[in-house]
Parts: structure tokens; sequence; C-alpha cells
């Protein structure tokens, strides 16, 4: 079969999430007919995952612009623009009649098994850019199938590649022995099998970022209540505790995600969580009753655990794409021309700055990795972020290079300084008080209920010094 002529093809997007949804409405918007291949059986799966966290973006700042104008031609209303959704108020209220309204357009149960040039592999250069794109899937039940491309937007995400506990970026020793006990997910402690499973334990929380501030506050508001007596966290980072490790505070222009940090330093305050700084887990081990023994690079072994929450960041998963000629930064995975920007190695308080579909290209012309998937390792991504990313990405397909330039973004400050990979070294920061942009923190209490809590796949849990 030969491919049709690459003007007369869509654009396959991968993912039904949140920017792939939005990457839709704006190409339709530009004339442009997309395929959204998703994975799950249903749009946004990866955000029901966890759909009992809140987000700390009001509904205001995670609704596209053209995805709304699209949703309204169908008579929905947008929830109110000041309040919190969940992730599941965000699967069911926007990205499921999001996909309704796109119809036939979203695939479901279709995994993305490879993409290339058609007829060229990544090593051929003749006529390589009049050729369509080609893309490899899977059904549910194991069929096969091929679609071709004029354009491919990968907006697949990250959530399904979660960084291991090891502190090396390699799994921990004995890591993979103890999956019973690890889970690298935010638990849902209303959930009466999880709340048996952590009530009355000692849990373990790796990580630094929004993430581990979630699980932090839920396991104290559990030790709190009549049926978690005992419950008690171990917070374990890698780093120094330093006034910036616990957030912006009440500098966060992002109020909720201001107050997550300070719960997390409630539960540490309160006695709910110990932390235990400068350790970088190099092995896990059971003790006589199966209880985990968290070991460290430097030696040190902490006192047995019951369960481990491991919460450090995610990866990008790129091996779909490996006959694509792909640009990415070689510490982040990131787009070369986006990584500087969000280098958390570098990156200071303020904002990112603002950046679309020439940050976001390849040598491979047509490809654009967008959303979490686009920031590679990189924490601290948000939802705003993504809307503007794909409507410079939708306008350069288009052609209409004058749009695709024009990228304004401006996205809150977390009221924090220094990049993520300073705080790597355990002394750093140690008996900073208030941190270089934040005042020193207020004490608030944050509960499983309250809307304000981070949404993980929003802001993994690596850390990183700003709401990119």
């Amino acid at each position: 079969m030969n491919a049709p002529a690459t003007t007369e093809l869509p654009v396959v997007v991968i993912g039904a999430g949140p920017a792939g949804l939005a990457a839709a409405a704006h190409l339709l918007d530009q004339g442009i007919e997309p395929l959204i291949l998703e994975a799950g059986h249903r749009a946004g799966a990866a955000v029901r995952e966890w759909a009992h966290v809140r987000l700390f973006s009001t509904w205001g700042e995670v609704v596209d612009p053209a995805a709304e104008k699209l949703l309204a031609s169908a008579g929905w209303t947008r929830p109110d623009p000041a309040t919190y959704p969940s992730g599941g108020d965000w699967a069911e209220q926007y990205l499921q009649p999001l996909a309704d309204v796109l119809g036939d357009r979203v695939r479901l149960d279709a995994t993305v098994t490879g993409v290339s040039r058609t007829g060229r592999d990544r090593i051929v250069d003749a006529d390589r850019e009049q050729q369509p794109f080609v893309v490899h899937f899977t059904h549910a039940d194991g069929r096969e199938e091929r679609v071709f491309a004029r354009s491919v937007i990968d907006a697949s995400g990250t959530w399904a590649t979660p960084s291991p506990a090891g502190g090396s970026g390699l799994a921990a020793l004995g890591e993979q022995a103890a999956a019973d006990r690890i889970t690298y997910r935010v638990p849902d402690l209303k959930d009466p099998a999880a709340r048996a499973r952590y009530a009355g334990k000692r849990t373990a929380v790796i990580g630094s970022g929004a993430s581990a501030f979630t699980a932090l506050a839920y396991l104290a508001d559990l030790a709190r209540s009549g049926d978690g007596a005992g419950t008690k966290g171990v917070w374990i980072l890698r780093r120094g505790i330093s006034g910036s490790t616990f957030g912006g505070g009440e500098a966060d222009q992002l109020p909720a995600r201001g107050a997550l940090g300070l719960a997390a330093k409630a539960a540490v305050d309160q006695g709910h969580a110990n932390a235990v700084t400068g350790f970088r887990t190099e092995k896990i081990e059971r003790d006589a009753d199966g209880r985990l023994i968290l070991v460290g690079e430097d030696g040190r072994r902490l006192d047995a655990v019951d369960e481990v929450i491991a919460l450090t960041g995610f990866r990008p998963d790129l091996s779909f794409l490996n006959e694509l000629r792909l640009g990415l930064d070689e510490r982040l995975q990131a787009p070369t021309g986006l990584a500087p920007l969000i280098d958390p190695n570098q990156h200071s308080c303020g904002t990112v700055y603002p950046h679309g579909h020439r940050e976001l290209s390849h040598p491979e012309q047509g490809v654009y990795l967008v959303g979490m998937k686009s920031y590679g390792r990189a924490p601290t991504f948000l939802a705003m972020t993504g809307h503007e990313q794909v409507r410079s990405v939708s306008a350069a397909i288009a052609g209409d290079t004058v749009s695709a330039d024009r990228v304004e973004l401006t996205l809150p400050e977390t009221g924090v300084c220094g990049g993520a990979g300073l705080f790597d070294d355990p002394t750093a920061g140690q008996g900073d008080e208030g941190g270089c942009c934040a005042p020193a923190p207020a004490l608030v209490q944050i509960s499983v209920g309250t809307p304000v809590p981070a949404a993980a796949a929003e802001i993994p849990a690596s850390g990183g010094c700003c709401g990119s």
C-alpha cells in the first residue's frame, strides 16, 4: 500500500490527555484533521489514575481556550473558574466531554508501538522530508495497524514511567523484590483498601516535590483520624532542609501550591513525619518480619518501615520513537532548544521563558513532543504551558509561522530561588530559615478533602524550583 499525498493526511496525536486533546482542538481550529491514538480505555486515562488528587491550578488555568471554544459549540459550560478540580473532575467534566466532541477522531485502546518516515529508517537521507510519517499501533485484542500522517505530536506524557527509588537513577538493589510494599503513586486514602494498607503503619516517602508533599499531607491527615492512630511518615530527602524545601509558601502566586508545601511542613513540625536528609537509597532489604530497611549510599541503615511511597519524578518513554531523528538534551531528555529554559540544575525562580514550536522542534521536521513529555525528566510542568505549546505547534504545522512565533507565556512564580541541582547537595541551604525569595512560612493544615493539594501528573515528585 502506497502512502497518500502528505497534504491529504491527518496529524497523528499520541495521547488523549490534556495536552493531546488540546492539540486536536487547535488543529481543528487551523482546519487540519487530527487523529488521536490513546492507549487507555477512556480519554484522560492517566489523569483518572490520580482522580483522588486535587490540582493546585484552578479551572480557569486548566481549560485550553481552543478546547473551550470547541466545547461551547456543543453546549458545554466551564465550571467555576476560581475553583480547584480534582483529577477525576478534570477527566469527567472536561477531558471526556472534549473527547466526545472530537468523536471518532479519538481511537481508544490504541497503543503506539513505532513511528517512522514511510520507507525510511533513521539512517536514510534520500527524500526523507518528502515522505509522510507512518505510525504503528496495536489494539487491545492484539491486532496491529498502521496509519500515515503529515505530522506527529507526541503528547503521551510520562505517567507510565516513574523514576525508581534508587538514588543513582537506577532501581535500588532489592527494589524490584520489594515491589509488593512499594508504590510510585500518591495513594488514595479514601479507598478502604489503601487506607488499611497505611493506617497505623510506618511509611517512607521518598521525594522532594509536590507529589511528596501531597503524600505527607495525606498520611498526616490519616494519623489525625480515628482509625489512623500510629500512622507515621518517614520523609526521605536527597538534599538538606532549607527555607525553600517546602516551596514558596505565601509568596507562591499559585496559593494552593504554596499551601501544599506548608502542609508538608506541618506534618513534620507536628510529629506526623520525621525527615531524613542527604539520603540516597542504594539498597532495600527485608527484616525477619518482612518489613523494609532502606540502606543509603553512605552506609546508613534506617529503621524498618512497612511501606514505601517513591515519588522521585518521571521520565519519558522514547522507545517507540527510535526510528526518528530527535534532538534531545543528554541530561533532561527534553528537546535541545527547550532544555536550557527548564534545566533544574540552573533554573531559578521566576517564569519560564516563552517557548513554542521552535524550541520544541527536532532534526526530524514535523514531529513534536509536547506536554509533560516535552520536559523529559525536568519537573514542575503546568497545564497552561502545554496549552501554549500546542497552540504554537498547530500553527506551525498549518504554515502560519507568524502566529506560531507569537508565543506569550506568563507563569506564576513559586517564590523559591535556586536550582534543584544545587539542592541535591545534602548540606546546601542548611540553616536557611526563610529562603531567598519567600518569607518564613506559616503553618497550615490540609486534609484529604481540602481542595488544594497538587496533582501528581501536573508536578512530578522530583522537586525543582519553578512552577513551569
